[in-house]
């Protein structure tokens, strides 16, 4: 047996394809990019509101040692946490949106050419413009009816229980608030889209490749 190793013939060792990266014939699927800067201020602030799930399961915590720990409950735990984990998820809405990571089926839009991709685009946006204007009636109406009286007046809709937080009002508030802001974020994918030539698809996709 040769004391020396073999000479190397340029074939990769066992592993090293597992950490070398995608070579030049191979694609990697990226993500969509952010379209406006008004959806880079929401998915920056929606990193912010992120939070809201942490302070939710802080004082769920709280909650559970005082109650097993102390034998002292809270009469406001069980009602923040719902009202937190309500508004971080009608937040998701317009999160997902920006960064286009809302649930798509793909399987036409993957097949076509550049140009009917753009028309498809086109049809998507209106649509979702079209529904986020009328789920934005729907949250108004519902907002309305949680924040004044029969008379008309300003009172806010509360839970009823022994601490009886406003938060049902707020909670509607905030849904209505969201759909406003997807409306907006509709509206500016929509002229976008508008404005958009089958050529440009074609540069962005070869610039994801």
């Amino acid at each position: 047996m040769s004391p020396h190793p073999p000479p190397n013939d340029g074939s990769p060792e066992p592993g090293e394809d597992e950490l070398a990266g995608p070579t030049s014939g191979e694609t990697t699927t990226q993500p969509d990019p952010v379209r406006s800067t008004f959806d880079k201020g929401i998915a920056w602030c929606g990193r912010g509101a992120a939070w809201l799930i942490f302070i939710a399961m802080a004082i769920s915590v709280y909650e559970v040692i005082m109650r097993y720990g102390f034998d002292s409950p809270t009469s406001w735990v069980h009602e923040s946490v719902v009202m937190l984990v309500a508004v971080s998820f009608s937040l998701g809405g317009p999160v997902a949106l920006a960064s286009n990571r809302h649930i798509r089926v793909r399987v036409l839009y993957d097949t076509v050419g550049p140009r009917f991709k753009l028309w498809l685009d086109r049809f998507n946006d209106l649509v979702t413009l079209g529904f986020c204007l009328g789920m934005s009636y729907a949250a108004y109406v519902m907002f309305w009816d949680a924040s004044h009286n029969p008379l008309g007046e300003w009172q806010l809709e509360r839970s009823g229980t022994s601490w009886n937080p406003p938060f049902p009002a707020l909670v509607k508030g905030m849904i209505m608030l969201a759909l406003i802001i997807m409306c907006v974020q509709s509206l500016i994918h929509l002229v976008q889209s508008l404005r958009a030539r089958p050529d440009d698809r074609a540069e962005g996709a070869g610039e994801a490749r």
